[in-house]
């Protein structure tokens, strides 16, 4: 186990690279530990966004919430209604009722929301993921705010509570990773990672800061949970394993704390801070390079390939000569030279088939050559790794 005693403040540096963050607001969090929204609260984080939103942060919301404002809406009481095709009624219905609220809510800062209803399939599918991550970075780059939640319609698995994505703690991890965060911010009403329950242990201690998750730190987290939502501690701790892996900061706090949200993107000390495993370019390629196998090859000429070992951006179509294998949008690609050297490796936005109607070209007449475009760059900087 290693951890490290916190201080004050976090670092200069961390403070200055929390420019991209996902933030999730968990069901106990939203609800105020009731069977319905509290309106107060949320619109005291909505504040909170706000003010980084001035500052020109760029913020995802994860929001859990939709059952509750569901059994609001039709005024049942479901105590003892554990069906989940019940529990998808109420989600369906409380989905609108929730995106309704916060858009109510940014509107008094004149600001534009977006909802997302994503599933674990959405983001594991090679194009969905690519679709995915585009549609996000064009909304943060419109000032728009993303509120996503899991599609618990076509989705069980935060309704069951199961560890896949587990009251969106898990989903939240997934979309950092998607975005390329600087810090994932998991706000409920648990104070952070303590050596102990401490509903039960006196002497629990709060954890400030943990290096590394191993055995020890998921044995402290247990399987014990909220009352009302199904993100448990153990849920967190997996959500932070997978997102410090892909060297993104993550911090476990109580979301109820005043100003909580400003203040941990200042850098101060509340709750536990994950420190990142990794750097991004390291996770990137690792990722690239272990989890996803080959499907072709795109053959570039001498200039491209010395712009990419410089690491000069990404491959446009012009420096491309020819493809290898009948790949399609969002398959892993080998990157090689005029003497079939692999050089790099990366997602592709185009097909094969689409690469052999636009190679040697301008990105400007991508439109004009296919119908469409999904970018001027054939594999984008944000997903190539160079070898």
């Amino acid at each position: 186990m290693e951890k490290t005693k916190g201080k004050q403040s976090r670092s200069s540096k961390t403070r200055s690279g929390y420019r991209r963050l996902v933030i999730k607001f968990g069901t106990n969090l939203l609800t105020g530990g009731t069977r319905h929204l509290d309106l107060e609260t949320m619109a005291n984080l909505v504040d909170q966004v706000a003010r980084l939103h001035r500052e020109d942060r760029q913020v995802v919301i994860v929001s859990s919430g939709a059952i509750a404002a569901g059994r609001a809406k039709l005024g049942l009481d479901d105590r003892n209604r554990k069906d989940i095709p019940f529990k998808q009624t109420l989600a369906a219905v409380g989905q609108g009722c929730l995106m309704h609220t916060y858009e109510q809510l940014f509107s008094q800062h004149n600001i534009v929301v977006a909802q997302a209803l994503l599933t674990k399939r959405d983001l594991s599918h090679r194009a969905g993921y690519l679709n995915g991550r585009n549609t996000l970075l064009s909304l943060l780059d419109l000032r728009v705010v993303p509120i996503i939640n899991e599609n618990d319609v076509v989705a069980t698995d935060e309704i069951k509570g199961d560890v896949v994505f587990g009251d969106n703690d898990n989903l939240s991890a997934m979309v950092a990773n998607l975005i390329d965060a600087d810090l994932l911010m998991l706000l409920s009403d648990v104070a952070g990672l303590y050596t102990a329950d401490p509903r039960s242990n006196p002497k629990a201690k709060l954890l400030p800061t943990v290096s590394r998750i191993d055995a020890d730190i998921e044995q402290m987290a247990g399987g014990a949970g909220s009352t009302r939502g199904t993100g448990g501690m153990a849920t967190k701790i997996q959500a932070a394993k997978l997102a410090t892996s892909s060297a993104i900061a993550v911090i476990i706090t109580d979301g109820s704390l005043p100003n909580v949200i400003t203040r941990l993107a200042q850098g101060d000390s509340l709750g536990t801070l994950f420190l990142p495993r990794t750097t991004r370019l390291e996770s990137r390629k690792r990722w690239m390079v272990s989890r996803l196998a080959s499907r072709g090859k795109i053959i570039v000429d001498d200039g491209a390939a010395a712009a990419l070992k410089r690491g000069r951006g990404s491959l446009l179509p012009a420096g491309i000569v020819d493809t290898d294998r009948d790949f399609q949008r969002g398959d892993l690609v080998d990157i090689v030279d005029l003497q079939g050297s692999r050089i790099a490796c990366g997602m592709s936005n185009y097909s094969a088939t689409d690469i052999q109607v636009i190679k040697g070209t301008r990105s400007g007449g991508i439109a004009s050559l296919l119908g469409y475009e999904y970018g001027a760059e054939a594999v984008h900087r944000n997903n190539l790794a160079v070898l």
